[in-house]
């Protein structure tokens, strides 16, 4: 019995199923984030938006990108709430974003990043080593120290230049993984789908499960389903003493979501999530799945 999964949200709002989504046919273009249209390979600028709160810094940064081929500066913001919001509206390819900033600062402005088309690379500038390496270690393309030279800050952007799409997105999941305020050891996990040209960085306690078709891995959640970038085996492995069990060599559910458990032989079980979603597990997956949720 083939586990039960929604149609794709497209097909959902259509009011039919949908045939499954082949890489090879999801589009390639759309905004001009790092997802795959890659806009400075034809002769349009790379779109690099400065955060510092202090004018002088933000000049210095301007003047500097501005000298550069195949950058074009889009806009400067002062805070973190003026960084979201020019995010949101000028959809820049790279965040040249510093971490210390009064009210709100950069690691707050990474902790609100999450949907759609708006996931740009992030450069993190700081007057700080310590803050700049555990930014650098957990997915930041790269970091600059105060006071930032020229020729750091060209290899930053070229650095910019070779990401994907994809790859820019798991930096920034990375990210968001150690900015998130948990008590020290503790890490979020995140999870990075995509629906169509776009990526979405999901938080793990949002997955009901993945099921793999095929070469593609689907990733369900309460509303939609996603297009998963990493293989089964990987996200097992990332995911690894959390609430995520591995019930079948095609399935992974979140044991946090499982509704009930229904005995169909004495080596066979029907695991049925939250939303309906329903897998077979062997006796000794459910025996696991029964141990996690202490039932």
């Amino acid at each position: 019995m083939s586990p039960a999964i929604p149609a794709h949200p497209d097909s959902q709002a259509a009011g039919r199923p949908g045939p499954p989504v082949h890489p090879k046919n999801i589009p390639r273009s759309g905004s001009g984030v790092l997802q795959g249209s890659e806009p400075w390979r034809l002769g349009m600028g790379l779109k690099t938006l400065i955060v510092d709160d202090e004018p002088v810094a933000r000049k210095v940064l301007r003047e500097e990108l501005e000298s550069m081929a195949g950058i074009e500066v889009v806009g400067e913001a002062d805070s973190g709430a003026a960084a979201l919001d020019q995010i949101a509206s000028r959809r820049p390819d790279v965040v040249l974003l510093d971490l210390q900033m009064p009210e709100m600062g950069g690691f707050e402005v990474i902790r609100k990043l999450h949907h759609g088309t708006n996931l740009p690379v992030v450069v993190i500038v700081t007057a700080y080593d310590q803050y700049a390496l555990d930014a650098f270690e957990a997915g930041a393309i790269d970091y600059l120290l105060k006071p930032v030279g020229r020729d750091r800050l060209a290899e930053a952007m070229e650095k910019a230049k070779r990401l994907t799409g994809q790859e820019a997105a798991e930096r920034l999941a990375r990210l968001q993984e150690i900015a998130d305020p948990l008590l020290p050891g503790q890490r979020l996990k995140k999870i990075v789908g995509k629906a169509g040209a776009e990526y979405f960085l999901l938080d793990a306690n949002e997955v009901f499960a993945f099921n793999a078709e095929g070469d593609i891995v689907w990733i369900t959640t309460a509303r939609k389903r996603y297009q998963a970038t990493q293989t089964l085996k990987v996200l097992e492995e990332r995911l690894r003493n959390t609430s995520f069990q591995r019930i079948h060599r095609n399935a992974m559910v979140n044991v946090d979501h499982v509704r009930k458990m229904s005995a169909l032989s004495s080596q066979r079980w029907l695991i049925t999530l939250s939303n309906e979603q329903e897998f077979i597990a062997s006796k000794r997956q459910a025996h696991s799945i029964r141990r996690l949720v202490n039932w």
